[in-house]
């Protein structure tokens, strides 16, 4: 009489369950009659993790990509959570100061454990919270490729469980920025798209949809729901994107703004979608631009980036000169977006550098360990020597070396690598590099490891240990594996320039050499990210003088590929008694003099100062034997006249001798 009795409570709950339900879902709620089910997927317990799930036209993608996150538990009726005899909702409307303290708490909160935690210490919550509850999830369980880490945990626990069960018994009376935040933060954490709670929610999203009373903000929030769930050509997401285009964005506030560009950034814009929205609401942004707080000009450049803006200069250059005023009010994440997109659209800003060498060092020790990362790639990218920013970050180094990941590691030491700057207490900074060389050396992915150990070179350190396993068979196959389908030119180039510093700067060296088959015979050709080009105005200004100077074009030759790899700008040949050779000529020379036309594009932008590929070019080509001589462009555009540059040509190649008059 006890399982009978028992058996008709089950059945008359799951009935009074049936009875809530809209008439899209029963067929498949019936079909699962007699089953142990599990809330909110409503599906039998071996099928809660489904291949594929519809919804009308809606489609999600499959397990094989991302993980369903669906809500465990044994089934609850309603009554259960209800006083009894009580009509009141589930959900409440806190005080301001509840809601705040629940807010900040929540905040802080810095694993599921400790949200899930704080959910049971509330037993009542208003709408909003709610929402940020499944929001604060998905901040916390989504890793960097957008898939739930610990799903286990969140499928057990109870508390949730009745949290979605609010939410849907309560979606009819939330308001509408809340309903939709609901809905957002489920499709963040992968809930079943046929789930009761999503279903109920997207079907009173539609209703407030076809009210088209939906704020700009909500629409924006609705649109990224209804992206996740059927994609960019669903019925409501073309409903819903209509409506916003039916706006005028001149008539936007700064958040509406920055909620659209958000929501296009995460992919309703890409593939060259909505163009004339994105084109208004550039032109609305650039009149906004001077009044824009930190939180909207690292949006807004991100997005830009994103839907790939590239005719968006103009408002690239107006939110850089913002974001000056805010370079020590952005938090560590925005700053780091902002240093990205600058370096996209390949832009500096004086004053921009100026507030970084004021910030930064005051931050090195404490900033995110990508942030401090992203301040060296700017500089590096930018050909930026900032003393300031480099010696903190190299002193800070020392202190955080562990915190950093080894591809950071890579990147911090590359960019003083390319400028070529040796901060004061190097011997520190290095020992500290060896030291993180062999407690992760495994751990290093082969270019960041040889990007490293190039940056080495350029600065006159030698770590030749490890060095010598570059070289090795095992690592050329791994750093193959990383490549693809060949190596780059660029990484052979690298490793060919390694070798010569190696064989040139270490002559004790005894390791294993690199295969020729891996090395390049023209660090030019490979691009110009060994050698730069001599710059053609510069180049025929001086190629004018030396034939003033020589008496005939026939006494140099220009752009002289050397057996060594490296290009000479000009190369002169005398022979034993100090006289100018013909170019033509091989035999009986007994000087090679290398002309080293350095304009602006190989030294730091802000300094008189070469880069550290030029620095050690000509370092090879003196050990070589080479006789080198350096005309900078800031030396050599103070000439004023023909005379004047002669004369100058003439002491810098021959400073020994009286120039003769032809």
């Amino acid at each position: 009489m006890v399982a009978l009795f028992t058996m008709a409570k089950t059945l008359a709950l799951r009935l009074h369950l049936l009875s809530h339900l809209d008439d899209q879902i029963l067929p498949s709620l019936k079909a699962c009659a007699g089953k142990h089910l599990c809330y909110p997927c409503l599906q039998t317990s071996t099928a809660c993790f489904p291949t594929c799930s519809n919804l009308s036209s809606r489609r999600i993608c499959t397990t094989e990509r991302d993980p369903l996150f669906l809500v465990a538990g044994s089934i609850r009726p309603y009554q259960e959570l209800l006083t009894s005899g009580s009509g009141l909702s589930l959900l409440h409307h806190l005080t301001s100061n509840e809601d705040h303290t629940f807010m900040k708490q929540l905040s802080s909160c810095t694993s599921s454990q400790q949200v899930l935690r704080l959910l049971r210490s509330y037993p009542f919550l208003s709408g909003e919270a709610a929402a940020s509850i499944l929001h604060r999830l998905a901040d916390l369980e989504n890793d960097a490729t957008c898939v739930l880490q610990k799903p286990q945990i969140l499928l057990s626990d109870l508390a949730l469980n009745k949290l979605c069960q609010r939410l849907e018994h309560d979606s009819a009376k939330l308001e509408d920025e809340v309903l939709v935040r609901a809905l957002l933060g489920c499709t963040r954490l992968y809930l079943d798209p046929e789930s009761r709670l999503v279903l109920r929610l997207v079907s009173e999203c539609q209703k407030r949809l076809d009210l088209e009373q939906l704020s700009v903000e909500a629409i924006c929030g609705l649109s990224r729901a209804l992206f996740a769930l059927e994609g960019p050509d669903g019925g409501m997401v073309k409903q819903a994107m209509n409506q916003l285009q039916n706006k005028e964005p001149t008539q936007w506030n700064m958040a509406e703004l920055v909620a659209v560009y958000s929501m296009l950034a995460t992919g309703l814009g890409k593939d060259g979608r909505y163009l004339e929205l994105l084109n208004e609401m550039n032109a609305q942004a650039l009149r906004q631009a001077q009044r824009m707080d930190p939180v909207a000009i690292s949006k807004i450049l991100g997005a830009l980036v994103t839907l790939r803006q590239n005719q968006a200069l103009p408002l690239v250059i107006a939110l850089c000169k913002q974001a000056v005023h805010h370079v020590q009010n952005f938090a560590d994440a925005e700053l780091t977006v902002v240093l990205s997109a600058l370096m996209h659209y390949g832009h500096s800003d004086h004053f921009l550098v100026e507030a970084l060498e004021r910030h930064v060092p005051k931050v090195a020790f404490t900033a995110h360990a990508e942030t401090v990362t992203k301040v060296m790639q700017y500089f590096q990218r930018r050909r930026i020597l900032s003393p300031p920013v480099f010696n903190t970050v190299a002193e800070s180094f020392v202190y955080r070396a562990e915190e950093y990941s080894t591809w950071q590691v890579s990147q911090q030491i590359a960019a003083l690598g390319v400028l070529g700057y040796l901060p004061p207490d190097a011997g520190r900074l290095f020992r500290k590099v060896e030291s993180v060389l062999h407690a992760r050396f495994s751990q290093f992915q082969p270019r960041a490891l040889l990007d490293l150990l190039y940056a080495c070179a350029l600065l006159q350190r030698y770590p030749l240990n490890f060095v010598s396993k570059v070289f090795s068979p095992y690592f050329m196959q791994q750093l193959q594996g990383e490549e693809g389908s060949g190596l780059d030119p660029i990484v052979l180039a690298q490793l060919t320039q390694l070798y010569m510093t190696v064989k040139l700067e270490c002559p004790f060296y005894n390791g294993p050499r690199l295969s020729p088959k891996f090395r390049v015979k023209s660090f030019l050709a490979s691009g110009q990210f060994l050698e730069t080009l001599v710059e053609p105005q510069f180049y025929n200004a001086v190629k004018s003088g030396l034939v003033d100077l020589l008496g005939a074009r026939s006494y140099f030759a220009s752009r002289v590929l050397t057996p060594y790899c490296y290009t000479l700008d000009i190369e002169i040949k005398l022979d034993e008694e100090g006289y100018v050779l013909p170019a033509c000529h091989s035999d009986e020379v007994h000087k090679r003099i290398a002309l080293c036309i350095d304009g602006s594009k190989r030294f730091a932008a802000n300094a008189e100062k070469l880069l550290g590929k030029e620095a050690i070019k000509q370092r090879h080509l003196r050990i070589l034997g080479y006789e080198v001589v350096q005309i900078s462009y800031y030396e050599f555009e103070k000439l004023k006249n023909k005379e004047e540059v002669v004369e100058y040509l003439h002491k810098k190649i021959f400073p020994n001798s009286y120039r003769l008059s032809w």
